[in-house]
């Protein structure tokens, strides 16, 4: 029998020095940022007479669903859909459809996936969705479910990289791929070549220091 997957949320993941010390994930350096396109967003859905947090909920979910398949994909794992409605199974299948058309065109060399990792040097710890060779270049991918691609996930990666590098692994990309919640949105790719990527990493590192300076860690 196959193991199934269930996820955990990067969110709630502890990571720990050497020494035992708790250190800030990459997700939390970055919340120091501000994020007025999700205010905006949040305005749009109430003049439609949406409550935004009805809909973040299903919405999450069913991002959320659709990123276990895929690392599941990639693992060769089954996925436990217990907590799953029939609905947000229906539409995460939808979705995942268009990552695999996608993906049939790539050969993907999985090496490190939903990997924990901790920098000792710059004392902050990062969970990438997937590192590996892509096309025999070696990169991470990185899997996002919200209404499009922000900078701020360009900085993300970057964090990534720094976590990847200091534990031996060579990285030359990343991309961001932005999977589908709804019928009428499109997949998206953006790709993040290495002079690009060296840029993120440097902005990344100069948030960390303005997280340091902020909360004392």
């Amino acid at each position: 029998m196959k193991e199934r997957l269930k996820a955990v949320s990067k969110t709630h993941q502890r990571y720990r020095l050497a020494d035992g010390t708790i250190v800030p994930s990459v997700t939390s350096i970055l919340g120091i940022l501000a994020k007025p396109a999700l205010v905006h967003w949040a305005w749009k859905l109430g003049t439609e007479g949406i409550d935004y947090r009805t809909y973040t909920n299903e919405a999450k979910a069913v991002g959320a669903l659709v990123h276990e398949m895929i690392l599941a994909h990639f693992k060769e794992v089954e996925v436990d859909y217990s907590n799953y409605t029939k609905n947000q199974i229906e539409m995460a299948e939808n979705s995942f459809l268009s990552f695999l058309e996608w993906a049939k065109k790539h050969k993907f060399e999985p090496i490190l996936i939903e990997m924990p990792l901790v920098s000792e040097k710059y004392r902050f710890g990062g969970t990438p969705d997937f590192y590996g060779r892509v096309d025999g270049v070696p990169g991470i991918l990185d899997f996002k479910s919200g209404s499009g691609i922000y900078e701020e996930y360009c900085y993300q990666v970057g964090g990534y990289k720094i976590l990847l590098n200091e534990v031996g692994y060579e990285v030359r990309f990343a991309k961001l791929i932005r999977i589908t919640r709804e019928e009428d949105e499109q997949f998206e790719v953006k790709n993040i070549d290495y002079d690009p990527l060296i840029h993120y990493e440097t902005i990344f590192l100069s948030i960390r220091s303005l997280y340091g300076l902020i909360k004392n860690k």
